[in-house]
């Protein structure tokens, strides 16, 4: 039984991903549908709208087959560890083909790109040009002679292409055209970015013409005022900052001066920035500080279960097809892994109201299935 991937965040569920859910299935009709879903805190450093439990829901209703967690030390991390981390996840679920997004759609040169970007020279010339004070996705492309990319689906791309070839793994990539700029806040087409999306959230627009109706009864509202006092709490009373990840280059220093100044997290991150830093690094700084995310902790982390968070008949006849080959559990309470998920699950809960830590702690998958008899994951 052949098996196709997809790789998303669903912030929020909307138009454009059941899209692709339809396409994906339409290239690969009689194969089950493997989705890595990123939880709930995501690869920008957003908090997400909808929790984990109602994601992987809108997922199955919407045509996933099974659903797997990409747990939250893996997704709160750049581009490349994301994608590196979905993909062997992918990968132990022998999946072969993977279709995503794509601003390009021209998976030829995002193979060439990604097949640059790992060229030992090309490496070396970053590190070069990041000594000069930029960023490093402006290093990125400074790098590469003026072949500038900064659509986040090709980008995302280049990660997933890196990762495979990296490891070897014996799984194909194809893309599917991306019609809307991920920046336009302004689009009003049935398929707008998530981040037009949540733009329109933000000032209490009508967003029903872009999403599901199911998606409408799932979304958060995210308490910002907890959040900043949580993190106030952490900057104030930690004396050693320089221990969690994102906090580098004595940028510790810079936190413990401004926290003081600001009166909110938006006003925190506008003091914060710099060149060197871009506000998707300093909002994944900020997450980790909130989960106590350390460095040590990222240094000893391996992947060692996979979480199935949900799956349909198709999906359980899949699972139960290749879990005796698996070469991972599909638990293990004892992990770091977990045990951060649980963190992360108990901060949700507090910025946004809700009550989804038992779906940790149960571990019992979401089910859209008639006779379900897959109960000991």
């Amino acid at each position: 039984m052949k098996a196709v991937g997809i790789i998303c965040e669903y912030n929020p569920f909307h138009n454009g991903h059941v899209y692709h859910i339809q396409k994906a299935k339409k290239m690969f009709p009689d194969s089950t549908l493997v989705l890595v879903l990123n939880g709930y805190f995501l690869e920008r450093g957003e908090i997400s709208l909808l929790s984990k439990q109602d994601k992987t829901r809108l997922a199955l209703l919407y045509g996933v087959d099974l659903i797997l967690e990409l747990p939250v030390v893996f997704g709160t991390q750049s581009a490349d560890i994301f994608a590196k981390y979905a993909i062997e996840i992918l990968n132990h679920f022998r999946v072969t083909d993977i279709v995503f997004g794509s601003e390009s759609n021209d998976i030829q040169m995002i193979m060439n790109m990604a097949k640059k970007q790992l060229d030992l020279d090309y490496s070396i010339r970053v590190q070069e040009i990041l000594k000069t004070g930029v960023n490093y996705p402006t290093a990125l492309s400074k790098a590469l002679d003026g072949n500038i990319i900064n659509t986040p689906n090709d980008l995302l791309g280049i990660s997933y292409a890196k990762a495979i070839l990296t490891s070897e793994y014996p799984i194909t990539l194809h893309t599917i055209q991306r019609t809307n700029n991920y920046h336009d806040t302004t689009l009003s087409s049935p398929f707008i970015s998530a981040s037009n999306i949540r733009h329109k959230i933000s000032l209490q627009a009508d967003i029903s013409s872009f999403v599901p109706n199911d998606t409408l009864a799932c979304i958060r509202s995210i308490d910002e005022k907890k959040f900043w006092e949580l993190l106030r709490f952490r900057v104030l009373t930690d004396a050693r900052l320089d221990i969690y990840m994102t906090v580098d280059e004595g940028i510790e220093h810079r936190l413990k001066k401004l926290i003081l100044k600001a009166s909110s997290i938006d006003e925190f991150v506008s003091m914060i920035k710099t060149k060197r830093y871009t506000y998707n690094k300093i909002h994944r700084m900020l997450i980790h500080l909130l989960l106590g995310f350390t460095k040590e902790m990222n240094d000893s982390l391996i992947l060692d279960y996979i979480h199935v968070l949900g799956f349909n008949e198709q999906g359980q006849k899949y699972l139960n097809s290749i879990r005796k080959d698996l070469a991972l559990p599909l638990k293990n309470t004892k992990s770091k892994i977990y045990q951060m998920e649980e963190i992360a699950a108990t901060i949700y809960d507090v910025l946004t109201n809700s009550q989804e830590r038992s779906f940790e702690t149960e571990h019992k998958p979401v089910t859209i299935i008639s006779n379900p008899s897959f109960d000991n994951l």
